[in-house]
């Protein structure tokens, strides 16, 4: 199986992705706000999709799609400064959806935080997940640049179900999915599901195939991809671009 087998802890030390000034054609016409139905906010409104999970106004006329890795040291410093703007400022207006994919660049790490991610049985646990997995990033990514050699032997002979699952203990993963509500034995339970493990990782596999990714974080707006944005200064500027 395509892109499940742990890498080692010396890849997270690089960049995930390029950097550029995210400028493209010219500007469209500003997209009017769209109200939320009474009693209800876009940014609470989630919905699982074949490929992610997508918040805000379903019919919003500017539709950003980020593909971005748990553990890409670049995705959680868009996380960290853009996803309270983007949500506050462009989702809650109902002009801009947005939809995350998990994209799996650094193997087992990225599969057992998107496994745990996404264990919950409301959607809307998604989003606050998410972005608390960005916030104690550097945490995760301490816990796996420490791995000792026989951790990182042991890991490499594992089969990939059961590597996702070693190393979600290693990295403090399943204590942290715990401590936001998932009981223990669910988290496990998401971690040896097979079909979950599949279907998660298979838009890594599709995004690579096809050509629509090489590196994380990209975004999509509108179907078209934005070249070099992968801080939230550029997005914003290819979002007003987009009329938002």
């Amino acid at each position: 199986m395509k892109h499940v087998l742990p890498l080692s802890a010396a890849i997270l030390l690089a960049a995930c992705s390029g950097s550029g000034d995210g400028n493209s054609s010219s500007p469209a016409a500003p997209v009017a706000a769209v109200p939320a139905p009474a009693g209800q906010n876009w940014t609470e409104t989630v919905t699982k999709t074949e490929e992610g999970y997508r918040m805000g106004n379903p019919n919003a006329a500017i539709k950003l799609v980020e593909y971005g890795s748990r553990t890409c040291p670049v995705c959680g410093a868009f996380a960290r400064e853009g996803f309270q703007p983007l949500t506050s400022n462009y989702v809650a207006s109902g002009k801009v959806s947005f939809e995350f994919r998990d994209y799996m660049v650094h193997g087992a790490p990225d599969i057992a935080l998107a496994l745990l991610g996404t264990c919950g049985d409301n959607p809307a646990t998604f989003f606050p997940i998410l972005e608390q997995t960005y916030a104690v990033q550097s945490t995760f990514l301490d816990k796996l640049q420490a791995l000792d050699p026989a951790t990182q032997q042991a890991l490499q002979s594992q089969a990939p179900a059961q590597a996702v699952a070693t190393l979600a203990d290693k990295i403090g993963a399943v204590e942290f999915i715990k401590q936001r509500g998932i009981p223990e034995a669910k988290a496990r339970a998401c971690l040896a599901d097979g079909k979950k493990l599949e279907a998660i990782t298979k838009p890594t596999e599709t995004a690579t195939a096809n050509g629509t990714v090489t590196g994380t974080p990209t975004f999509i707006i509108n179907g078209d991809t934005a070249p070099g944005v992968v801080t939230w200064p550029q997005l914003e500027t290819a979002l007003k671009r987009a009329g938002a």
